[in-house]
């Protein structure tokens, strides 16, 4: 039997993380959909500087 490719391995892991990312926004009280699973997420850095600019 021959293993799946590390494409393959990223792609699958790609759909986990988002499908729990869903999962823990639903858990701590968001309202959404299936669409928001589809939308990419935002890089660490934009999240940081938003913060930071709220934080001001």
């Amino acid at each position: 039997m021959s293993h799946p490719s590390l494409q393959i391995k990223k792609a699958y892991f790609a759909k986990v993380r988002r499908s729990s990312y869903i999962a823990s926004l639903r858990l701590a009280g968001f309202q959404v959909t299936p669409a928001d699973a589809e939308r990419p997420l935002p890089s660490r850095e934009a999240v940081l500087s938003q913060l930071r600019s709220k934080g001001n």
